[in-house]
């Protein structure tokens, strides 16, 4: 009996001894881990962007006119020399009652006028006649000797004024044959006679082979010189405008590999960058934050039967690839931390974190690239915190039991 209560008093005190060791020993933080894997991987930037056509040629009015109709649509192809539009030369304005009054009234004036002007150039046409018969009997009798030479010379004088009078009178006959002329124009012309000739057309012709990206006028009508009347352009030429922040765009170089996504089609295109325009504009961000962005220019470089259903304006969305490598180090990018002025991750290695100085190399914004410090297969924690320190032990949470697997 005795060695029976010794045997219960060894079991009670190991059993209790155990509770203590199990409640005061410290245990396994649950955490997350990844393992160090080897891939492809790229840095990008990521905007959206729209297409535009490369050269756009608008058509304007040269001059002030009456523009006929445009039968052309958005979309219809043109060829270079086709005629896009037509310009008569501005109409006259329809005659109110007090205007043809009016010009009615210029005619009768003016018509009396001419009356006037050729009774007077009559008048003076006698006068000249008589001056001229007074002069060549003068001269008979100078050259007789019968009158002095400066009777001649008056006579002379007087038939040179007449006849300069009559030259004078004709061209006040001229003029008023004019003025009636004019006047009886404005009354016969207006807009409202339906027989008034149109005069000189102005055609304008496509400067090049194309498709009618806009008709900005399309019925007849008044036009202005300079008014812009349709827009074309090669649908064909196409490239790709994308607003990026000032700070990125300083990373971008012409020639940089952008991959376009979202734009419709089964398969990603590609492009390359051609041009980063030197000046920044200030947009307003949905959140009403100014941003200084700056507009770099793709060329697409896929194939023009793989998007040929792209036009102008059209939206997608565009990665420039800053840096790639197929076969890189790489561990999630919230692996890392902070460590004596440089960096460092907790692997797990038998059930407990292990600090590891590392090597980073480039980033993306879930994935960071491991230049030493790191091998293929070791399993790092994604997310540590405060609670983790080197040797504490560690479970990775959903791990099966007794396999040491990571979960599925």
């Amino acid at each position: 009996m005795r060695w029976k209560r010794w045997i219960g008093i060894v079991v009670g005190a190991s059993g209790l001894a155990g509770l203590l060791w199990y409640g005061y020993s410290p245990q396994p933080v649950l955490v997350d881990a990844a393992p160090v894997v080897r891939g492809p991987m790229q840095v990008t930037i990521e905007e959206e962007g729209r297409t535009r056509v490369r050269d756009r040629y608008v058509i304007s009015a040269p001059v002030n006119g009456y523009l006929r109709r445009i039968r052309l649509r958005v979309g219809d192809r043109v060829e270079a020399g086709q005629i896009v539009a037509e310009i008569e030369p501005p109409k006259p304005a329809v005659l109110d009652p007090r205007s043809r009054a009016e010009l009615e009234a210029r005619v009768r004036a003016a018509e009396a006028a001419l009356r006037e002007a050729e009774q007077r150039a009559r008048a003076v046409r006698v006068e000249a006649a008589y001056w001229e018969g007074e002069l060549a009997r003068t001269q008979r009798l100078l050259d007789s000797g019968d009158i002095p030479r400066d009777r001649y010379e008056r006579v002379l004088a007087e038939a040179r004024r007449a006849e300069a009078a009559l030259a004078s009178a004709d061209e006040v006959v001229r003029r008023a044959r004019a003025e009636l002329e004019a006047a009886r124009v404005a009354l016969e012309i207006s807009a409202s006679a339906p027989s008034n000739p149109v005069g000189e057309l102005i055609r304008l012709r496509a400067p090049v082979g194309g498709r009618v990206l806009k008709v900005f006028r399309e019925s007849e009508g008044t036009v202005a010189a300079g008014q812009p009347l349709v827009e074309l352009a090669d649908a064909q030429q196409l490239e790709v405008e994308v607003e990026v922040l000032s700070e990125d765009a300083v990373r971008i170089r012409p020639g940089t590999r952008v991959i376009l996504e979202a734009w419709g089609g089964d398969q990603p295109l590609q492009g390359r960058v051609r041009a980063i325009e030197p000046v920044a504009h200030t947009k307003i961000s949905a959140l009403g934050v100014e941003e200084q962005r700056v507009t770099v220019i793709v060329d697409i470089t896929s194939p023009r039967e793989n998007w040929q259903r792209l036009g102008d304006g059209y939206r997608l969305e565009a990665r420039f690839v800053l840096w790639e490598s197929s076969n890189a180090l790489q561990v999630p990018a919230s692996a890392l931390f902070r460590y004596e002025n440089g960096w460092a991750v907790f692997c797990v290695e038998n059930g407990r974190a292990r600090r590891r100085r590392v090597k980073p190399g480039h980033r993306t914004g879930f994935r960071a690239e491991i230049l030493e410090g790191l091998q293929e297969g070791q399993l790092v924690i994604t997310h540590p915190d405060d609670s983790i320190e080197d040797g504490t032990p560690v479970k990775i949470r959903g791990q099966r039991p007794g396999t040491g697997l990571m979960p599925d």
